[in-house]
C-alpha cells in the first residue's frame, strides 16, 4: 500500500472542503477502498474519513412518503430494520444476501452502491491493458476470461460488470439519490447515478470531484411490499451474482397494474429493463407473461465467448423471480 494523508472530518461541509486536493478518496466503511488500495488499484494521495458524519447520516426513516436511508447507514442495520423487512422486502433481501455478516455490519450504504467492479483484469494491475484503470490502454477482457463478465450495456472499450446488489433494489424501487457538493446539495434519480462505460468506462458516475452521497430516498407505492432479490451464484454465501433480479409489482386479481423490474450480475451498471416492464403492464402474470419480458430484457444482450450462458441464465432468473413475486402473501 502506498503512502497516503488521513483526514478526520466531522461535518459534511467540512469533507466536501478537504476533498478539494487532487486523488482524495471518503473513506467510510473502507470495505473496498482499502481492498483496492491493498491491490495498487486505487492510489488515493489523501483519505478522508467520514464515519464521524454518522449521527447526521445514519438515520433510517420509514413514513406514508416512502423510505429515506442516510448513506452512513450500515448494510447490517437496515437488513434488519423492521420497517424495511416488512414494506421493502426486496431491499432487505439485497443486502442479506451481498456479503458476509461481518462485512454488513462494517459497510455503509453509501459506499455499497460506488463499489467497483470484480472484473479480474480490472484488480490485478499485471494486466496493463484496462481502460477502467489506464484510460486509453484497451481491455483485456475482450481476449480474455469473460465468465463473470457483462452482457447488457458494454462496449468495445469495457465489458466488466457491476457487482452490487442492493443498488438493484434501489433501482428497480425508482429511488433518488441525495448528494451535497461543492455547489450545494442535490437529488437525482438513482438511475442516473451510474454511466454506460461507453469510450470512457473509467468515468463510472455522474458524481463531481467532491460530491459526497448523503442518503437515499425511496418513494412509496403499491408494489413495494411484493418484492423480492433473487440472486443466482457459483456458491450459495458470500459470492458475487452470475446473474440476479430485483423486482416489484401491483397485482389486481392477477394483472400486472405495475411492475418495476432490475437486473444484476449481467450489467455494466445497475440495469432497470424498462421494456420487460412494459410488456408486462396490463398482462395477467403468468409463465408465458413472464417468460416474453425476459426475453426482451435480454434482447440487445452481447456476449463474449465465455459469458454466453449468463443471457439464458438471466432470462431464467426473471422468469423465476416474477413468479415469486406473484406468489407473496401480503
Amino acid at each position: 500500500m502506498r503512502p497516503f494523508a488521513y483526514l478526520n472530518v466531522g461535518t459534511a461541509a467540512d469533507a466536501i472542503r478537504a476533498s478539494a486536493q487532487p486523488a482524495t478518496h471518503f473513506l467510510a466503511g473502507g470495505t473496498t477502498l482499502v481492498d483496492l488500495m491493498k491491490l495498487d488499484v486505487m492510489r488515493p494521495v489523501r483519505v478522508v474519513d467520514i464515519n464521524g458524519l454518522s449521527p447526521q447520516l445514519s438515520d433510517i426513516v420509514s413514513d406514508t412518503d416512502g423510505l429515506r436511508i442516510g448513506a452512513l447507514a450500515r448494510m447490517g442495520e437496515a437488513s434488519e430494520h423492521p420497517a424495511i423487512q416488512r414494506d421493502y422486502p426486496v431491499i432487505a433481501q439485497s443486502l442479506k444476501l451481498a456479503a458476509s455478516q461481518q462485512v454488513r455490519n462494517m459497510a455503509t450504504l453509501g459506499g455499497n452502491v460506488l463499489q467497483r467492479t470484480r472484473c479480474s483484469y480490472f484488480r490485478d494491475t499485471s494486466y496493463t491493458a484496462c481502460n477502467k484503470r489506464n484510460p486509453g490502454s484497451g481491455c483485456a477482457a475482450l481476449g480474455g476470461i469473460t465468465r463473470k463478465l457483462a452482457v447488457l450495456g458494454v462496449s468495445e472499450h469495457c465489458i466488466a460488470q457491476y457487482p452490487g446488489d442492493f443498488a438493484q433494489a434501489l433501482i428497480a424501487l425508482g429511488a433518488r439519490v441525495d448528494i451535497m457538493g461543492r455547489d450545494g446539495a442535490r437529488r437525482i434519480p438513482f438511475e442516473d447515478l451510474h454511466r454506460l462505460p461507453g469510450d470512457t468506462p473509467h468515468i463510472e458516475t455522474s458524481l463531481e470531484p467532491g460530491d459526497l452521497i448523503t442518503g437515499f430516498v425511496v418513494p412509496s407505492g403499491p408494489w413495494t411490499r411484493r418484492s423480492l432479490y433473487l440472486k443466482i451464484r457459483d456458491r450459495e454465501s458470500y459470492e458475487f451474482a452470475l446473474a440476479s433480479s430485483a423486482v416489484a409489482l401491483d397485482l389486481a386479481d392477477g394483472v400486472v397494474q405495475e411492475a418495476r423490474v432490475a437486473l444484476g450480475g449481467v450489467a455494466s451498471k445497475p440495469w432497470r429493463s424498462l421494456t420487460a416492464e412494459q410488456a408486462l403492464k396490463g398482462r395477467r402474470l403468468d409463465e408465458d407473461a413472464a417468460h416474453a419480458a425476459a426475453e426482451l430484457a435480454f434482447a440487445e444482450a452481447t456476449a463474449h465467448g465465455d459469458n454466453d450462458f449468463k443471457s439464458e441464465l438471466g432470462r431464467r432468473t426473471l422468469v423465476r423471480a416474477l413468479l415469486q413475486a406473484k406468489a407473496m402473501e401480503i
